[in-house]
């Protein structure tokens, strides 16, 4: 792990000094949120299981025929308001690296420190883009499909896999998808816990964020890969592993922040 050497001219006065990080460095981190979820799992999985029931309920409004083909927008944007949602996460790291005492009583203590304002600020970023994206996924719905709803989840789903449109539409949707995620992995990668750790603006943690983003393209693609697959992974049986997944994330997230950043 190397300071990354960023010329002053690209770098904002307020933003913080970034490193470049390695696999091994992407391995430590998970394996130290994995660590940190065993520790806590009784609290975690208790309030991990917010999460799979907010999908849950999601999915269930999707799955009404006019909004089916919204299903899979809504159940894959869920990822995307991840990083806000893992701020209690974020707030038991920290207490954990300081020696406080980190049970499940502290998980909104998130809500006191001294840039919860501008975190909040930056979540709503993050659902300004989660917006952004179901509209475009509507939006190419529409354009390749027609506006009318299908009769029924099974018809949409022949329709979608055996139809030159149908596969244009999975193709065009996966790539807006991709193009989303890397948005929301440069904004929140750092900004996020960032916030939860430090007294600083929305505009210092984002300009942070994306700096390290910069500096370490291929890292940060190896762990927007990981991350995906891991919440796929956890979506898969009715959203109930989020209840594991987004805690370890949450975790291993804290532990990137503090390989990239100089704090």
């Amino acid at each position: 792990m190397t300071v990354a050497r960023i010329d002053a001219a690209e770098r904002p006065a307020e933003a913080f000094e970034v490193r470049t990080v390695s696999n091994a460095d992407l391995g430590a981190a998970l394996r130290q949120g994995w660590a940190d979820f065993l520790e806590h799992r009784g609290d975690l999985l208790f309030i991990g299981f917010i999460y799979p029931l907010v999908g849950f309920a999601a999915a269930a409004v999707a799955l009404q025929d006019s909004l089916i083909p919204l299903f899979f927008p809504i159940a894959a944007g869920i990822g995307l308001m991840g990083p806000a949602a893992a701020a209690g996460f974020y707030e038991l790291a920290r207490r954990r690296e300081a020696g406080l005492e980190s049970d499940w009583s502290h998980f909104l203590d998130v809500a006191r420190r001294p840039s919860f304002d501008a975190f909040l600020a930056v979540a709503g970023l993050l659902l300004l883009l989660f917006l952004a994206w179901l509209a475009t996924a509507a939006g190419l719905y529409m354009a390749l499909m027609g506006p009318a709803a299908p009769d029924s989840a099974t018809g949409f789903l022949t329709r979608l896999f055996t139809t030159p449109e149908g596969w244009t539409l999975i193709v065009l949707g996966n790539l807006a998808g991709l193009a989303f995620s890397a948005a929301v992995l440069t904004v929140s990668v750092v900004a996020m816990p960032m916030l939860v750790d430090k007294d600083v603006d929305a505009r210092t943690a984002i300009h942070t964020s994306r700096l390290a983003v910069a500096a370490n393209k291929g890292a940060m693609l190896r762990w927007g890969v990981t991350v995906a697959a891991l919440l796929v992974i956890g979506s898969i049986p009715f959203f109930v592993g989020l209840a594991v997944v987004l805690p370890v994330l949450g975790y291993a997230t804290w532990h990137l922040y503090t390989r990239l950043v100089v704090r």
